[in-house]
């Protein structure tokens, strides 16, 4: 069994060789770790690191030790709240066993631990027989092989330079297009809070809303957010704002940890932001793929945009797409050439104004995309450009369900 060598407990940066089924042992209480060690010691098949302290960098020391470890054994008591963090970050690589162990038995702490991920919850004193058999298990849990990590979903996000510039009905129908051509689980957030009407415009109607999720943020994982998504008939999965009034002003931290665990469950995600800028310093802005700012031509949409693009937007991320909408090639107010200036750059996209086919859409419930239009074919257009699918190919192909889970 490997020593309290300085090499090996300072150093959470140093690269360490580890066998199938090797065992991180961390603890910084010395009578604690010492224990754990004896009772590891007459366990014969298993190679023991140990760390005589919690890393100072928990993202890193996660990282390196769920890459190369089998099985992590972690200390609780030095500091719970800390040692938690550190379960649900090396559980989230998704090969290590997580095990924990403290003096205490509570109840709530066994719970805690078992949402952040523990496989194991032993208490001291630590008996060898029982210690034997958690890592049996853990060793047949091991796969032969280290599948790679799923990559995070695409986020799409909706922002509009003032209220009524349409940013809800572009990403309506961009979802509901996205979800027809990618063939992929596609799911459309409304944080237009608390008023949003996304659900309005596709007629429909939710039991639960994006603030239930916000504020249950800390216990909120892939199977808590399946339970409270309403499907559409297009097989668009949707999370809706409130139906009634709600004043609510979520966390960052929350909206975070909601578009996180929904990109680790659906291969795109969509988000309608209305003309929210506080989130802007949320994952929906920071970690998008694609932000589209949703305009118009008028004086008061053309000068927020300018502000918004030279306060947000002035550097290569997120990638920003300015989406020109009820854009009218004849008899524009405002000349295109001046309209590119107060952006800065020319409108990607340029969604044709058609007031009709947009009131029958919001009296009728019926999306767009699902017809032939001026608009559903620029809302396609911007689609194929994400899933890099031929326009003509994708007017071939009929919906499919795409089911959650």
């Amino acid at each position: 069994m490997a020593t309290d060598s300085p090499h090996l407990v300072n150093s959470y940066a140093e690269t360490i060789s580890a066998t199938p089924l090797s065992i991180a042992l961390i603890s910084p209480d010395r009578r604690h770790r010492d224990a754990a060690a004896q009772a590891l010691a007459g366990c014969t098949g298993y190679e023991v690191t140990e760390f005589s302290s919690y890393p100072t960098r928990l993202e890193d020391a996660s990282q390196l030790i769920a890459q190369r470890f089998g099985v992590v054994i972690i200390d609780l008591d030095g500091d719970p709240e800390f040692a938690l963090k550190l379960v649900e970050s090396v559980s989230a690589d998704g090969f290590a066993t997580v095990m924990v162990y403290s003096e205490s038995a509570d109840a709530d702490l066994l719970v805690r631990c078992m949402r952040a991920g523990a496989r194991e919850f032993l208490t001291h004193p630590l008996e060898q027989g029982v210690v034997e058999e958690a890592l049996m298990r853990a060793a047949g849990r091991q796969p032969v092989v280290r599948t790679a990590k799923k990559q995070a979903g695409k986020l799409f996000a909706f922002v509009g330079s003032k209220g009524g510039a349409g940013a809800t009905t572009v990403a309506c129908n961009f979802a509901v297009a996205l979800a027809k051509e990618s063939q992929e689980k596609t799911l459309l957030i409304d944080l237009d809070l608390p008023l949003g009407d996304a659900a309005l415009n596709l007629g429909i109607t939710a039991e639960f809303s994006a603030v239930d999720a916000l504020e249950a943020a800390d216990r909120l994982d892939a199977q808590f957010l399946s339970q409270i998504l309403v499907k559409h008939n297009s097989g668009l999965w949707m999370l809706a704002a409130p139906g009634r009034f709600i004043p609510y002003q979520p966390a960052y931290e929350a909206i975070d940890q909601l578009l996180n665990i929904a990109r680790s469950a659906f291969e795109n995600v969509v988000v309608d932001l209305g003309s929210q800028l506080e989130m802007m310093g949320t994952a929906a802005y920071r970690d998008a793929t694609t932000v589209y700012l949703v305009t118009q031509s008028g004086i008061p949409e053309l000068r927020n945009s300018n502000r918004m693009i030279q306060e947000f937007f002035a550097g290569a991320v997120p990638k920003l797409e300015i989406v020109l909408n009820r854009f009218e090639s004849r008899g524009q107010s405002v000349p295109e050439e001046h309209i590119t200036k107060a952006l800065t750059r020319p409108a990607q996209w340029k969604i044709p104004n058609d007031y009709a086919a947009v009131r029958n859409m919001q009296i009728s419930a019926t999306p767009l995309v699902l017809s032939d239009s001026p608009i559903s074919r620029q809302i396609r257009k911007m689609v194929n450009a994400v899933t890099g699918k031929d326009e003509t190919a994708g007017k071939k192909k009929s919906f499919s369900l795409n089911f959650f889970g």
